[in-house]
């Protein structure tokens, strides 16, 4: 296999570990401490986790192991979207399963979930780990998104574990595969299998996060890689001086992937969902918020700028997602038929202009055509619009147009408009993990070891104190229950981890807003460069923007 040269650089990087895992395996001890309950619906949730729910929070420190010694036989899963450090999750976890007793086993189940269901693994060894050490991706072992969720998949789980003398499974994964974790642990725990069940905290959205978590893995490099091309793209900007950018980047649910790039490359525009719902602004409101910022800087003479706009965007906009509504309504059942049977596009709007309410219709209206067809073109399973592969970028970009097509015949504009549309998506999921994201990894892996062998299940495995040095981090678990909450899915009350969106009285969107003002108006780019694995700290291991400021 030809491997590059940093491939081959990085493979004799030595991830650093927090202080208290750096003495060996025979000096970690633990220490526990109170109790815990769920974020909210603490009756609910205990009634369905009980025997996981309100365990202690715990810390590892310096001192004698007193772990009961045995083979451990362990199982370990990559599940949902991939992650740039995924690998050293795993590598931590290995070298710790080793170092505690080299007959000590890790098993690879393939494809995510439905390997364990399969019974589809593969053993490793050093050869095949030490080819996967500090790169991105999560091909050594693939990843998938099967859900496990019933009883049936649970009694198979046990099969194969018991057949394997499987003692625990390792999940790594977002806020719904450690859901599924936790529901795990207990199926295990209720039926004495004996096997133990412990998540890691993974999604590049960064919405996996709380009081106990402070950073999901793949963040940090994830917005490093979108930072380095948005910064590319804003150099350009201002060499050609003759385009505007609209630059979706992703974050469905949550901003906080766009409000990091935008702290890290301050562009002119960042629009923030949340705060687009938090004002209920309209879409007509949004457009105008970037026409204005088009509109000063052209009288400046320039006629250029950058825009980033999150991949959910529209969802958080009321009547956006009162059209949404509407228009799922309309085709439900068989009217589905009945409209994609009309020949053309003006009997198709014909159609839709006599379903929707008037205020609905308004908002329908002043789409751009290919938008209108995209809402009744692509549906999902169940019949209903696919929201995520709305071409936001292109819908502000065609709104901000016709806005300042009114301010010129208005007299208050007279510059030019040339739009450019980018989407960073994949490019960030499997980059080369930064090295704190090397770290960070290696140590949830190392770390999610020690929860085992100290015999915790239904356990998140948890690295804090992450805006200092690696030696100044502190090790440990907490029960996944205490992130939970019940929320409705699907018509059924669901116990769930609480996603984390953008807190508007955050530090890092506080920055953003004192600051945004002179963005729009000036050129104040920032250019991140790429990412760097050699050389002074301040460069090399640097967190996110986000995180210093939450952590100053």
């Amino acid at each position: 296999m030809t491997i590059s040269s940093l491939q081959k650089a990085r493979y004799e990087y030595t991830p650093k570990l927090p202080g208290m895992l750096r003495n060996g395996i025979s000096e970690i001890c633990v220490n526990e401490g109170e109790e815990t309950q769920s974020v909210a619906d603490q009756e609910k949730i205990k009634a369905l986790f009980p025997n996981t729910y309100g365990k202690k929070e715990i810390t590892f420190a310096k001192g004698q192991n007193t772990s009961e010694a045995k083979k451990q036989v362990v199982g370990v899963i990559l599940s949902g979207g991939q992650a740039p450090g995924g690998h050293n999750v795993i590598c931590g976890l290995y070298d710790a399963l080793k170092a505690t007793n080299a007959e000590n086993e890790l098993l690879g189940f393939k494809n995510g979930p439905s390997g364990l269901i399969e019974d589809d693994f593969l053993t490793f060894d050093d050869d095949y780990i030490n080819q996967y050490r500090n790169t991105g991706g999560f091909d050594i072992i693939g990843s998938g998104r099967t859900k496990l969720e019933t009883n049936e998949q649970f009694a198979i789980a046990a099969e194969v574990c018991k057949k394997h003398g499987i003692t625990a499974i390792v999940i790594i994964g977002g806020d719904d595969s450690n859901t599924n974790a936790a529901v795990l642990a207990e199926y295990f725990a209720a039926n004495n299998t004996g096997v133990q069940v412990i998540g890691c905290p993974k999604t590049i959205d960064g919405d996996l996060k709380n009081e106990d978590i402070e950073c999901s893995f793949g963040f940090d490099t994830a917005t490093k890689t979108y930072s380095e091309m948005i910064g590319n793209i804003e150099r350009d900007a201002n060499s050609a001086k003759k385009y505007w950018h609209f630059i979706k980047v992703m974050g469905r649910s949550a901003s906080h992937v766009a409000l990091e790039c935008a702290l890290e490359t301050q562009p002119n525009i960042c629009l923030v969902s949340e705060e687009v719902a938090e004002k209920k602004m309209s879409l007509s409101q949004i457009a105008d918020y970037i026409a204005d910022s088009v509109e000063k800087r052209a009288a400046k003479g320039m006629n250029f700028g950058v825009a980033i706009i999150p991949e959910g965007v529209v969802e958080f906009v009321p009547e956006f997602s009162t059209l949404i509504s509407e228009i799922n309504e309309l085709l439900a059942g068989s009217k589905a038929a009945d409209f994609n049977a009309l020949p053309t596009w003006k009997e198709k709007y014909e159609f839709i202009e006599k379903g929707l309410s008037k205020e609905s219709m308004s908002v329908f209206a002043i789409l751009p055509e290919g938008i209108q067809q995209q809402l009744f073109l692509e549906r999902d399973p169940h019949g209903n619009v696919q929201v995520s592969l709305i071409e936001s970028e292109k819908l502000f970009s065609a709104l901000v147009k016709d806005k300042l097509e009114e301010r010129r015949k208005a007299g208050t504009y007279n510059g030019k408009f040339n739009a450019l549309h980018h989407f960073l998506g994949y490019e960030g999921r499997c980059a080369f993990p930064s090295n704190f994201d090397s770290d960070y990894c290696y140590s949830l892996g190392y770390n999610a070891f020690m929860l085992i062998q100290y015999g915790y299940t239904g356990y998140l495995s948890k690295v804090s104190n992450l805006s200092k040095p690696a030696n100044e981090w502190v090790a440990g678990g907490m029960p996944i229950t205490k992130m939970m909450n019940i929320e409705r899915r699907h018509g059924e009350d669901k116990p769930v981890i609480k996603k984390a969106l953008v807190e508007l009285d955050g530090k890092p969107f506080k920055f953003f807003e004192a600051n945004r003002e002179e963005w729009a108006v000036e050129t104040c780019y920032v250019y991140p460069g790429a990412i760097q694995y050699y050389g002074p700290a301040e460069v090399c291991d640097i967190t996110t923007k986000t995180l210093a400021l939450e952590q100053e």
